[in-house]
């Protein structure tokens, strides 16, 4: 007998220690919420242990998460929490959650919207200048050509220089220069070659020079 009250004792002292220490994190339904709060009280009412009816509705609104806080305030201000039931309240903030929950939606999806546009705005403005690098590109490409085509045609009419310049006089180890044809010299023509023999003038040619 004495054993069985020691478990009984422990098992409540646990389920009080849960009670205490019952918590609602931010994600959590309402719902989860008070299955999860609904178990420890039966638990503690089938080992003839509890609390009052307004101790649960305290212990639940003290349990919610900050962002509760401004509906929590409203309950307690409107609300006569002596004679609030747990079921009431649980009801009353299940209409407050959808709120809530389509509020976060809205926020959501504006948020969403406006990155798009963020994004949408960044990709216009690279492509901008992706056309803009372009179009500097092509108009320094065209620069370029019509500077090299410039001097291009310049070069055609540039002026060699002297000494590029074709001679008169041929090189005497051009062996395209025109020789001797009586002796093959390239140092004098047949006119001045030594080998040629030259023919006295007649007399009638001499008196026509002297003339």
């Amino acid at each position: 007998m004495k054993l069985k009250c020691q478990v009984k004792d422990n098992k409540i002292d646990l389920l009080v220690q849960q009670y205490e220490q019952f918590t609602i994190p931010e994600e959590e339904s309402i719902d989860n919420a008070f299955a999860r709060f609904n178990t420890i009280i039966t638990s503690l009412k089938a080992l003839d242990e509890g609390f009052s009816s307004k101790n649960y509705v305290r212990k639940f609104l003290r349990a919610l998460h900050p962002k509760w806080r401004a509906k929590v305030t409203a309950i307690e201000e409107s609300k006569d929490l002596t004679s609030l039931s747990l079921d009431e309240l649980i009801g009353n903030l299940k209409v407050y959650e959808v709120i809530i929950k389509k509020d976060s939606e809205m926020v959501k999806g504006k948020r969403e919207q406006n990155r798009s546009l963020a994004l949408k705005a960044k990709k216009e403005s690279s492509d901008e200048d992706i056309s803009i690098s372009n179009s500097e590109d092509e108009e320094y490409a065209m620069g370029v050509r019509d500077f090299k085509f410039f001097f291009k045609r310049r070069g055609r009419f540039v002026r060699k220089p002297h000494d590029e310049r074709k001679s008169p006089h041929r090189n005497k180890d051009d062996k395209s220069e025109i020789k001797c044809f009586k002796c093959g010299d390239p140092n004098h023509l047949i006119g001045e070659c030594p080998k040629t023999i030259k023919k006295p003038l007649s007399n009638s040619l001499r008196r026509r020079i002297m003339e």
